[in-house]
């Protein structure tokens, strides 16, 4: 949803800065995540669309379900985004700032999906490799899909590699169809 990212945009950034200028990126990073969770949980969802409640009430419950979880100036942040009714926003806002949060770290998070279960070896090589091509450095995380038939698609935010025999079939196809 455009939408939804284009609003939680300016509050991540602003989250994303002040963390940084407290040195406190991680710390920011897992109590946004906490407030993401309760926010999109289906209970908490239901008290923070209930208009009977005032902006301050929702902040209020959201804050005492975070607990000890959360410090002081992420219960504000929190406050803040009760008074322009953004709470619901949480998790968009949690997204963008650990993206924000990587690319400050010089960091990429790589998904890596093949036919069959690859070798820790094999898994390290591409690391490497995709660590010098990104500039950065390279969480891989591998999954399984049999419907790939080979090869491997590679996923690091917005790129794509596709590597992948059903990719390969699907351009040939493209290309005689054309």
């Amino acid at each position: 949803m455009a939408e939804l990212s284009t609003l939680a945009r300016p509050y991540a950034k602003a989250a994303f800065e002040y963390a940084l200028e407290k040195d406190a990126l991680s710390a920011w990073s897992q109590q946004l995540a906490t407030a993401a969770a309760v926010a999109a949980n289906d209970g908490m969802a239901r008290v923070l669309d209930n208009p009977e409640l005032t902006n301050e009430q929702q902040a209020q419950a959201m804050n005492e379900v975070c607990g000890d979880s959360t410090g002081s100036a992420l219960k504000s942040f929190v406050r803040i985004l009760s008074v322009n009714k953004r709470l619901a926003l949480l998790p968009e806002i949690s997204k963008q700032f650990e993206l924000y949060k990587a690319n400050q770290e010089k960091a990429v998070d790589v998904e890596v999906i093949s036919a069959f279960d690859l070798p820790a070896v094999t898994v390290g090589k591409l690391a490497d490799v995709l660590g010098k091509k990104l500039e950065r450095q390279v969480k891989v995380s591998s999954v399984t899909d049999s419907g790939l038939l080979g090869g491997v698609l590679i996923r690091a935010g917005d790129t794509v590699i596709d590597g992948s025999v059903r990719g390969r079939l699907n351009k040939l196809a493209e290309a005689l169809n054309s």
